[in-house]
């Protein structure tokens, strides 16, 4: 069987491109390992009709409403591999995929593979991310209800989080030796009116309790951290798709209608894209949906 598009990952954007498929009428087979990247979160925010709900639960209704559509399949497990076949080939399918050791043939491609988070070694801080630990002052900052907020430096880079977060409560930018603000940071974070710690971290504790180098005790009512991410999946990489660097990681480099630099392979999400929530992820995989039904109506690769 030649599916005319599989999906390469399930979660908001691969389920999103797969509603218009289907409602276009197409044969759709979706592969997903069930690993979203805000599986940690028990609320999701800034998302209009769904903010406050827990994102498993969105997920969860996405896909009950996706998988009503006859023509979309589903498939539990990982992709390992995808190639793109030779125009000759004896099932007619441009792209082979590799998942649960059994190959599925398609004429389009859509890698919605997410990305995963790099967090910062710092005891404590990995059981606590997603919780009270975040990385999106607009997701989070919110529900902290202007109380105290600490900003850990990963590096210079954490500049643009510090001085983003007084608009949710006082803050403090605890440098932990990720990095020394020079005289113009300075003015900038004391005009913010941004709390700098120079001290480092020993731990995390409590519920967004943070133990010093020198024994002293931070509480907060909730930190944020920047986090450097990677592709979950090496895919695009062994196509040789092409890839556009960014400063916490690199996303697949897509058009405006999301194909990649490959014909008929296209991506979404925060796979494809460097700012992620929610609400984007859908929106992504909305347009990606509508490329790949232009793709199959009228392209040739």
């Amino acid at each position: 069987m030649v599916h005319d598009v599989i999906i390469i990952g399930g979660s908001y954007s691969g389920l999103s491109a797969a509603l218009q498929l289907g409602r276009a009428r197409r044969d759709v087979l979706i592969i997903d390992e069930g690993q979203r990247r805000n599986r940690f979160a028990s609320h999701s925010h800034g998302f209009l009709t769904q903010d406050g709900v827990d994102p498993a639960v969105i997920a969860d209704n996405a896909r009950a409403q996706v998988m009503k559509y006859s023509t979309v399949l589903l498939l539990s497990g990982r992709a390992d591999s995808a190639v793109r076949l030779k125009a000759d080939h004896p099932s007619g399918a441009a792209f082979d995929v590799v998942a649960n050791g059994r190959s599925y043939f398609a004429r389009r491609l859509l890698l919605a593979t997410g990305v995963r988070d790099i967090l910062p070694e710092i005891t404590g801080l990995r059981e606590r991310w997603g919780k009270s630990v975040f990385h999106c002052p607009y997701c989070h900052g919110y529900e902290l209800d202007r109380g105290e907020i600490g900003v850990i430096a990963a590096s210079a880079l954490s500049m643009h989080h510090a001085l983003m977060l007084p608009d949710w409560g006082p803050t403090t930018f605890l440098l932990n030796g990720a990095f020394e603000p020079d005289a113009e940071q300075r003015d900038a974070l004391s005009a913010r009116g941004v709390k700098v710690e120079y001290a480092p971290i020993r731990e995390l504790f409590g519920h967004a309790d943070i133990r010093l180098a020198d024994g002293r005790e931070l509480s907060f009512a909730g930190l944020f951290a920047l986090a450097q991410f990677e592709l979950t999946s090496p895919i695009a990489a062994t196509m040789g798709l092409e890839l556009e660097e960014g400063p916490l990681g690199s996303v697949i480099k897509t058009d405006p209608m999301k194909e990649t630099s490959m014909a008929g392979v296209f991506a979404c999400g925060d796979a494809a894209r460097a700012m992620a929530s929610v609400a984007l992820a859908v929106g992504d995989g909305n347009l990606a949906g509508a490329g790949l039904h232009r793709s199959l109506m009228f392209g040739a690769i």
